[in-house]
């Protein structure tokens, strides 16, 4: 039998599954500090806790289910993990340095639906969602990699913004971000984290219900229905105006700010006319809205698109801020190595395959 990650529970799961046990309640915070603060890499090194706990963990639990498979190194100090999972899949995560602190983007399934004509990750379906505990498992893999160079660095933010939909993952991501966010673990802000939906209007007015304070995304990408249809085929299931019927309930609810971002595709919506459709749509929203302008990263299978020019990047930047929405281009992290989302996968991946065909 396959043994779970530890990283799967919660703290009151595991507080519950110990005393289920047989064993003492005190002993949730002892494992949990072991864990998330002293992040052991075996459980028989939890040298307070008595050795019939040591066993029980060991006989339900483990402590590593990914094997880093790649790991590419920017220059701008970004690194680029494809991890192995236990069932042989693969999943990228990313490790960004800003002046704010170290960023990590996970990733919540195998593979993609969603299918956004301009994305790596959409390159391979959807095969699975990743329990809590994989992605859990991501920021640790991360973490433990910056404590082995001995700098006293950690993991401040975190984005899941990684390959697949983390709406479609609903109670895997919720207990991902419970977990993370414990001040009794890793203790990262709920105001450092994001999530990001490519739009499942439902599932934002299930996320504004829990009341957790985490960040939203939306990923926008065109003003109307006809161009993001185009571009992003769950347009389809929800259009703009079902989506921002959530966005109207998610801001009544939470009153926090959501980031919309913003794929520059030159040609295709890049344009003045896209900018100033965009500052109609969120204009009775601009006091909680931001636009994130994302300059493209090109990906070799989707050839149709190119990367907007740096003028017309700037000019639709200065229409939104004349139109009175807070807006800012994020130039990407990792120009050196497989930049783009899903990219470093996808080429793993068909490189596997290429391999076993020969």
């Amino acid at each position: 039998m396959t043994k779970l990650s530890i990283y799967e529970l919660t703290f009151k799961q595991l507080e519950d599954w110990l005393i289920e046990n047989g064993e003492k309640r005190f002993r949730a915070n002892q494992v949990w500090d072991w864990v998330y603060k002293k992040r052991v890499n075996q459980f028989s090194d939890m040298s307070n806790v008595n050795q019939s706990t040591i066993q029980l963990l060991e006989e339900n639990y483990c402590l590593t289910t990914l094997e880093e498979e790649v790991k590419q190194e920017s220059k701008d100090g970004t690194v680029k993990y494809l991890f192995k999972l236990a069932d042989g899949n693969v999943i990228e995560t990313v490790l960004m340095r800003f002046d704010y602190g170290l960023s990590v983007c996970v990733t919540t399934q195998v593979g993609c639906n969603i299918g956004c004509s301009f994305c790596a990750s959409g390159l391979l379906r959807k095969s699975r969602d990743l329990t809590g505990g994989e992605i859990v498992e991501q920021i640790m893999h991360v973490q433990k990699n910056l404590d082995l160079k001995g700098k006293n660095e950690r993991v401040s933010h975190i984005v899941v913004m990684g390959i697949g939909e983390p709406l479609d993952n609903f109670n895997n991501l919720m207990d991902f971000l419970y977990i993370v966010n414990d001040d009794k673990g890793l203790n990262i802000g709920a105001r450092h984290i994001t999530v990001s939906t490519s739009g499942l209007a439902h599932r934002i007015y299930e996320f504004a219900d829990t009341g957790i304070q985490v960040n939203l995304a939306i990923s926008l990408h065109a003003p109307n229905n006809e161009l993001r249809t185009q571009i992003m085929k769950i347009n389809r299931a929800f259009p703009i105006e079902k989506l921002m019927l959530a966005v109207d309930y998610y801001l009544e609810k939470t009153n926090r700010r959501i980031t919309y971002e913003y794929i520059m595709l030159q040609g295709v919506n890049d344009r003045k006319k896209e900018a100033r459709e965009l500052v109609k749509l969120l204009y009775n929203h601009r006091h909680l809205a931001y636009v994130n302008l994302i300059p493209y990263n090109k990906v070799d299978e989707h050839i149709q698109y190119e990367r907007s020019h740096v003028e017309a990047i700037q000019e639709f930047h200065q229409t939104l801020k004349a139109g009175g929405i807070n807006s800012g281009v994020r130039w990407e992290n990792g120009a050196d190595i497989d930049a783009a989302c899903g990219q470093l996968r996808s080429k793993q991946i068909a490189k596997t395959r290429k391999t076993k065909a020969v």
